[in-house]
């Protein structure tokens, strides 16, 4: 017998997974923080009166092969059927190359926010393609890197215009023909801004009534029209033009542009990115060059390198809501950059010739089939369409749906008497003759020819996508190789951890992704009926249960699409229940200095007053300054928004005292969940005194960033706000919704849902646990060459930690040049200048290992060395290897006059020797990018004068 039963040794792989320090490096790392044992850890640093009495319980933790038959089975209980409903959403084909080298891709998946440029141009790029395409499409100066969901930017671009008009009106009008879920969320975002909303045909604007209009294009039963009288006539009053625009329609038809819009929005779902029961998709928006500082999102821009090479960017950053707070332009903190991308890449596949050919194609088979039920005596409208038409079928509705699904095809029902169809690029001659079949007609579609229903005066004229870019060999082997170079430029969580505090860049498993490539996820329609998406309703109920227990709530909305749409949601959700109440006064919101950065932006959106709150030297909110301000603002007080633990890393004692606080004056408690990756088994948020949360999936669940997105921030809340969670107008709720789909995104709920399968209770309660230990590791071992600006009352961090690099000022060290000498040893910089300029706050996660950590410490430490040999005059203060990182391969075979060698400079501790990281830029100029905005593919001939 080679071993014995008693030899048979348990191993948690489930937590392996997740957890990245062995029992062993846990233990060794535990004796460098000075805590006999990981229970000892957590006593010190989680207060006594937050901790939960009972460990928790979410049944058996699944293997790998149990969750994907889980999955199957789940899944198998979605029908996947031929959705022509429209209203936004249409099937499209994802080419298999962009699915298997970005989509199902963690270089592209895994990526944060493109924030560091230097290891991000290959996603920089990717994006700045996007936005040339969307430009050129609309026929505008700017678009943005995107949105979450075409409604909204549709509400973004309300408000936009708001901002930018120079009308004196205070209502907006929207046309009657826009999709559904646009009209109800563009009526959310008004209501708290006091803005009137007006529905109407485009032909009864009053332009001097409103400050702007939006219209739909086409609409949403197929409608075409020419929208440039009624936007002149709304520019003699001062007010804005807006067009929502299906981007694939305008490669065959007239653009915004030539119509005089000001600002153009719409989904560029259609290009490659699945429907996945709503989302996620890349919403877009373009505008004027006039209105480019009021551009919600991101915006990437070009500039040049150290070198005077070109380089991307992010530009006009100081709009963003983490700088500006409550002054800024919008709350926007996600933007759905992996979807973005694969729109990109769609469009550089398919380039403006195939573009053109697939809408083509689209239309002559929605001629084809309305010419087919006219001669089978059928009313079609309108008479010139794109790919959508509206039937008349009286009393016959429900006969024509139900024949409809029997073929295996979901219509759109119109009123009572009318059946919506709209075609899309999967659809084939089979399709075309089952619908003819659904309303009694037997035709084959080759018997009628091929023509055209699109109004000559709308036929567009201009070129677009004219770049080289969108013009190069569309081999797949040329394409996989572009996206390989691109996806090599950038530092993404495959090559190394990417310390960002407040970020939660955790390991999103393979087993969790997988599902969500499945069609049975994947091809499903938002609006499809209820029986056709019971796979769907079962994970999310059941996720929505299990996220209740972890938090300590009792209802969850899996509507909002991101943190800070969780945020407005959240508060949204309060204020609902003050008017139910009869307190329409309550309008103070109290926000402590050390919220998070979006809080101020998602209380101005409510229309709330923020009333911000001091917080002590030792960063902890000012429980006396938050007890006067919440007295002074009395039967006002609408809410205040924590974040606990707070974003200095700590986590403070007196959270249930400020709760009792706000409760004490009618007011309800909103607690960032930004930071529940600290919390998830040891503290339950809706336990300690808090009303509502949103959780970032994106963060503490597993859904990856994406680059910068997709994300969601579901909201957990307390029963008595249970019934003012967001509604929609397609299922249901007392109010209007947050976003296009009922759900938000849901293809990527699966990620969370088999997180949670996986690890069970006790692996989620383990992970959050060496979430703290990690952190608290880096902060021992760099507490000697870093000052650590927060700790709580053991002298222990949270989750995250804060290091003081303020000090090197005096020897004329930046933040910056610390954050860029770290590309050079291999690693993406921690969170920098926030929520405490010239800072760096640190998040391990429980994924990475004690050699990766290790690693990271080690090269922060030999950035300490440098700095002292700067102090000591050692290195010269203006040209030293933290001045001119990062170093790149040009530098390293350029003639080389530096007072320091190669080596130090392009291999410092850590960097490894063999898989080294080389930067594809040198340190990239920010202001010139200001300065010189250029936010669409360039002419590479145009940095010549820079360069010299």
């Amino acid at each position: 017998m080679p071993f014995a039963p008693t030899d048979y040794l348990p191993y948690d792989f489930a937590n392996r997974r997740h957890i990245g320090p062995s029992p062993e490096e846990m233990a060794a790392m535990l004796g460098v923080v000075g805590a006999a044992s990981l229970d000892t850890l957590i006593d010190e640093t989680v207060p006594d009166d937050i901790r939960q009495d009972e460990p928790l319980n979410l049944g058996r933790a699944m293997s790998e092969s149990e969750l994907l038959l889980h999955m199957r089975r789940v899944a198998g209980r979605n029908k996947v059927m031929t959705s022509l409903i429209g209203m936004g959403y249409h099937d499209t084909i994802t080419p298999p190359a962009i699915q298997r080298n970005v989509f199902e891709n963690p270089a592209w998946y895994t990526a944060y926010t493109p924030y560091q440029p230097e290891i991000s141009q290959g996603r920089l790029e990717a994006l700045l393609n996007f936005q040339t395409m969307v430009s050129d499409l609309t026929g505008l100066d700017v678009a943005n890197a995107s949105l979450l969901d075409e409604a909204t930017a549709c509400a973004e671009a309300m408000t936009m215009a708001q901002r930018g008009a120079k009308s004196k009106a205070t209502a907006f009008f929207v046309d009657k023909n826009c999709h559904p879920q646009n009209i109800a969320l563009i009526r959310t975002r008004a209501a708290p801004l006091g803005i009137e909303v007006i529905v109407g045909a485009p032909e009864d604007l009053d332009p001097a009534a409103v400050f702007g209009a939006i219209f739909q294009y086409p609409g949403t039963y197929g409608g075409l029209r020419d929208f440039s009288a009624p936007i002149a006539a709304l520019h003699e009053h001062k007010a804005v033009g807006i067009i929502a625009a299906d981007p694939l329609a305008l490669t065959l038809l007239k653009e915004p542009g030539a119509m005089d819009a000001d600002i153009a929005v719409g989904s560029m779902q259609r290009f490659g990115v699945p429907l996945g029961y709503g989302g996620p998709h890349a919403a877009y928006l373009a505008c004027k060059d006039a209105y480019k500082r009021s551009l919600p999102g991101r915006i990437v821009g070009v500039s040049v390198d150290s070198h005077g090479n070109p380089a991307y960017r992010l530009s006009l950053q100081t709009r963003e809501q983490h700088i500006r707070r409550e002054k800024a332009t919008s709350n926007v903190c996600t933007a759905q950059a992996l979807l973005a991308v694969m729109a990109s890449f769609y469009g550089v596949f398919h380039g403006p010739k195939g573009l053109k050919a697939i809408a083509q194609r689209i239309h002559r088979k929605t001629a084809r089939l309305a010419r087919g039920l006219e001669e089978a005596g059928f009313d079609v409208e309108p008479e010139e369409f794109f790919d959508t038409i509206t039937v008349k079928v009286g009393p016959m509705q429900g006969v024509v749906l139900k024949s409809a699904v029997a073929e295996g095809i979901n219509l759109r029902p119109v009123g009572d008497d009318r059946v919506g169809i709209a075609l899309d690029e999967c659809t084939r001659p089979e399709t075309v003759e089952a619908v003819w079949r659904a309303f009694g007609i037997t035709r084959r579609d080759d018997d009628l020819a091929a023509y055209y229903r699109v109004p000559l005066e709308l036929v567009r004229t201009s070129d677009f996508m004219t770049h080289p870019v969108f013009h190069m060999n569309r081999a797949e082997t040329e394409m996989m190789r572009y996206m390989r170079r691109l996806s090599d430029r950038d530092l993404a969580l495959d090559r190394a951890m990417i310390p960002l505090g407040s970020c939660t860049m955790k390991l999103n498993s393979a087993a969790e992704m997988m599902p969500v490539s499945w069609p049975e996820f994947s091809r499903i329609h938002p609006f499809a009926p209820e029986d056709q998406v019971q796979g769907y309703r079962q994970l999310i109920s059941d996720l929505s249960d299990t996220l209740c227990t972890i938090t300590g709530y009792d209802a969850m909305s899996m509507q909002p699409n991101s943190g800070a749409q969780g945020e407005y949601a959240g508060l949204l959700t309060i204020a609902a229940f003050h008017r139910a109440n009869g307190d329409d006064q309550r309008k103070i919101c109290l926000i402590p200095t050390n919220a998070h950065g979006t809080n101020p932006a998602s209380a101005q959106m409510c229309g709330l007053q923020v009333v911000t709150v001091k917080c002590t030297a030792r960063g902890d909110i000012d429980v006396e300054d938050f007890r006067r301000k919440a007295e002074a603002a009395g039967d006002r007080l609408a809410a205040c928004m924590i974040t606990y633990p707070s974003t200095h890393g700590v986590f403070e004692r007196t959270v249930r005292e400020v709760c009792e606080i706000t409760h004490a004056f009618g007011g309800q408690v909103y607690l960032d969940g930004a930071n529940l990756n600290a919390m998830v088994g040891l503290s339950r948020p809706g336990k300690i005194g808090a009303d509502v949360s949103h959780l970032n999936l994106h963060k503490t669940f597993c859904i990856p960033h994406g680059g910068g997105g997709p994300g969601m921030g579901p909201i957990g809340v307390k029963a008595h706000l249970a019934p003012h969670l967001p509604g929609h107008p397609f299922s249901g709720g007392a109010e209007g919704p947050v976003s296009g789909a009922p759900y938000g995104s849901p293809s990527i709920l699966p990620i969370s849902w088999a997180y949670c399968l996986m690890m069970g209770g006790d692996g989620l309660t383990q992970a959050t646990k060496v979430a703290i230990l990690n952190a608290n590791y880096i902060a021992k071992r760099l507490e000697s060459a870093y000052p650590i600006l927060y700790k709580g009352d053991n002298g222990r961090v949270a989750h995250e930690c804060i290091l003081d690099t303020r000090p090197f000022a005096d020897h004329g060290v930046t933040v910056d040049d610390i954050a860029k000498r770290l590309i050079d040893h291999g690693f993406h910089a921690p969170t920098m200048s926030w929520p405490v300029s010239g800072t760096l706050m640190v998040e391990p996660t429980e994924s990475e290992t004690k050699a990766e950590l290790d690693r990271f410490c080690d090269a922060m430490l030999a950035i300490r060395a440098e700095i002292d040999a700067i102090a000591a005059g050692e290195m010269d203060r203006d040209n030293n290897p933290l001045k001119n990182a990062p170093h790149t391969t040009s530098d390293l075979i350029a003639e080389w006059n530096r007072p320091y060698s190669r080596e130090a400079g392009c291999f410092p501790v850590g960097a490894f020797r063999v898989d080294k990281y080389w930067p594809p830029v040198g340190r990239v100029d920010n202001v010139y990018g200001d300065r010189h905005l250029v936010c669409t593919c360039p002419p590479l001939e145009s940095y010549q004068d820079a360069a010299e």
